[in-house]
């Protein structure tokens, strides 16, 4: 499902226009993003968890030559599943 389905689908099931729900979609993503930009996690419940996972510099290797390359520190986000989430798309029973 790309961004544009996903707006479709909630014009569809919400009966807004497409771009009322356009603009739904598009608000959530950005206070997502500034969210995980200030290091802020993002929870929803019954859905998962996005993070942000620091990792420190290191010595690479360039592929081509072999050559050591530093790569600096960095930050990059990271999101982990949620049980429900995981059981629905295993078409599994709340047991």
């Amino acid at each position: 499902m790309t961004k544009s389905d996903l707006i479709e689908a909630i014009a569809q099931s919400a009966g807004l226009t497409k771009d009322k729900a356009s603009i739904v979609v598009n608000t959530i993503f950005d206070q997502m993003v500034d969210a995980i930009k200030r290091g802020e996690r993002i929870e929803i419940r019954n859905f998962g968890n996005f993070t942000v996972r620091h990792y420190d510099a290191y010595t690479g290797r360039n592929p081509k030559t072999g050559e050591p390359v530093a790569v600096g520190p960095k930050r990059m986000p990271f999101f982990k599943v949620g049980l429900e989430l995981k059981r629905r798309v295993n078409d599994e029973s709340d047991s």
